[in-house]
């Protein structure tokens, strides 16, 4: 059984903690334990509890109405009213997550790729999810723990969906790599999946990579866009003497960079892309070349 702060749920629930205090002393409900501190600690239940009641007031309803609900029938008006919503996958996700229950977790997953496509269920569910475990796209930490059982799901379900697309006999055009001592795959991984679907050559080396075989495989001559996604930097280089390391060596390739890395990034080159966000991400998947 884990505790989470105040803070945590205001994050994980879009509740501020004034308005949770409102609550519990107006309504007498989601009543936190208390640290000797006189902090307010919840735990998994009241998590569970608070992201139901969240579900429903997100939805529109009165606080006084919910107030009035019990437990069990929170949970019938929220699965009553919710399927097809990306919110209320987002929260299924979490609450399996809270439980470490692997079962509900793709559960979740395989209804709301069901009700849309996966690349939906990554873009609306999973990726929102994430983001409100700090995890995708920076380094901020909410539940440690949560974030490894989520990725460690998500990543293989991504590989799985991967090997399911049909096989592309082009020569590979755009190597998906991050330099040494960047571990976070879940985001190249989902790139290389989006490439593949639209009928893109890829060569996927993964994180972690040295800069050596990056430089073997980059130089292929067939090998046209080098993607990069840099969420820390433990390269020993800034991140834009990293990247123009990367342009030197490749003069005539294309680099891409997306993350939370390159926000640092204060220099161009002429053949470096900075992809800083979303849209600019799937202009490139979309725009690329076979």
């Amino acid at each position: 059984m884990q505790s989470f702060t105040i803070k945590d749920v205001e994050n994980l629930t879009g509740i501020k903690a004034h308005t949770l205090r409102i609550w519990e002393q107006r309504y007498g409900f989601l009543v936190p334990k208390r640290k000797e501190s006189l902090h307010r600690i919840y735990d998994n239940e009241d998590l569970k509890t608070i992201l139901r009641i969240a579900f429903l007031y997100h939805s529109g309803w009165k606080i006084s109405k919910i107030a009035a609900l019990s437990p069990e029938a929170v949970l019938e008006e929220v699965n009553r009213h919710a399927p097809g919503s990306s919110d209320y996958y987002i929260n299924r996700l979490l609450e399996a997550a809270i439980d470490f229950n692997e079962y509900e977790f793709i559960s979740a997953i395989n209804e709301a790729s069901a009700a849309g496509s996966f690349e939906k269920c990554m873009t609306d569910v999973c990726y929102p999810y994430l983001k409100k475990l700090g995890l995708l796209w920076s380094t901020n930490r909410i539940i440690p723990a949560q974030e490894h059982f989520s990725s460690y799901i998500i990543q293989n379900r991504i590989i799985y969906e991967t090997e399911k697309l049909p096989p592309v006999s082009d020569p590979p055009q755009v190597l998906l790599t991050a330099p040494r001592g960047e571990f976070h795959e879940l985001p190249l991984l989902f790139i290389n999946y989006l490439l593949r679907k639209r009928g893109r050559s890829t060569l996927y080396m993964g994180p972690n990579s040295e800069q050596a075989d990056i430089r073997q495989l980059g130089a292929l001559p067939t090998v046209q866009s080098i993607y990069l996604h840099l969420v820390t930097n433990f390269t020993g280089l800034l991140v834009d003497d990293y990247l123009e390391e990367m342009c030197r060596l490749f003069p005539g390739k294309r680099i891409l960079a997306s993350g939370e890395g390159i926000k640092s990034v204060q220099r161009t080159f002429t053949n470096l892309t900075l992809l800083r966000s979303d849209h600019s991400i799937y202009e490139f998947i979309d725009g690329v070349r076979a």
